[in-house]
């Protein structure tokens, strides 16, 4: 059986109760990360932290630490981050997962519900990024991966808050990783298609759905987390292998 691969280092994963998020956060635990779990609501957030824990078996000290954060709010992060480092010391790997969706023509759309998604899946991830990037570089580096989607490069009828947000996540970490790779920190984006997650408001269709699962996603996650320093895999696109045939 393989040695974990993250043993000692520390991870942040946003909307990390449920989808994703969860998944991202079971698997970096797997490999021996401790993991700080979030989510806008104090009761998802207790009952992740426990379940995790409970799943893993874990001696104490535990390597799960949690608390509610509205990334919308920049105090908020600020917290959120220094939380983190209370709990484990420190941060290395930072995913944001964060997200909505909320999909009406612009017409029909409420400039609240305009700024909210944008507020959501973007202006959280400038803020976890600026709290986060001085920690890493105390550390001598670490890895931002951002959740992004196929939605940030195809626009659709219906999707111009999320497809705004979804082309400005792939813009953002474009011009991050530039930025602070002389750092030693790395930043890639994932772009997931289809996954069979409660993304929407909607609960997971199951067993028989033809899209990607939330676990996929986790293990793209941790396979960029274990690539060589000298190797940055910095965009990945999935999609599901057999989507429903069009016409």
């Amino acid at each position: 059986m393989s040695q974990p691969r993250f043993v000692g280092k520390v991870a942040l994963v946003t909307g990390s109760t449920k989808g994703i998020g969860r998944a991202v956060a079971e698997a970096l635990l797997k490999e021996g990360a401790a993991v700080m779990v979030c989510s806008r609501h104090a009761e998802d957030v207790e009952r992740t932290s426990r379940e995790l824990e409970s799943a893993q078996g874990f001696p104490a000290p535990t390597r799960v630490a949690g608390r509610a954060c509205d990334l919308r709010q920049q105090q908020q992060v600020d917290q959120l981050i220094r939380s983190t480092v209370d709990a484990f010391g420190g941060l290395d790997f930072l995913v944001n997962n964060a997200g909505i969706g909320v999909f009406q023509e612009v017409e029909a759309m409420s400039p609240e519900t305009w700024r909210n998604v944008l507020a959501t899946n973007l202006d959280s991830m400038f803020y976890t990024c600026h709290y986060a990037i001085p920690l890493m570089k105390s550390r001598g580096g670490g890895f931002i991966i951002n959740i992004g989607s196929l939605a940030g490069k195809n626009a659709f009828a219906g999707g111009a808050a999320y497809n705004a947000s979804k082309f400005g996540v792939v813009g953002f970490s474009e011009a991050l990783m530039q930025e602070v790779r002389f750092a030693n920190i790395r930043v890639a984006y994932i772009m997931p298609g289809s996954v069979d997650s409660w993304f929407g408001g909607k609960p997971p269709e199951g067993d028989g759905s033809w899209k990607l699962r939330p676990a996929d996603v986790a293990q793209v996650v941790v396979d960029i987390l274990s690539y060589p320093d000298r190797c940055l895999v910095s965009r990945v696109e999935m999609r599901p292998s057999k989507p429903p045939r069009k016409g």
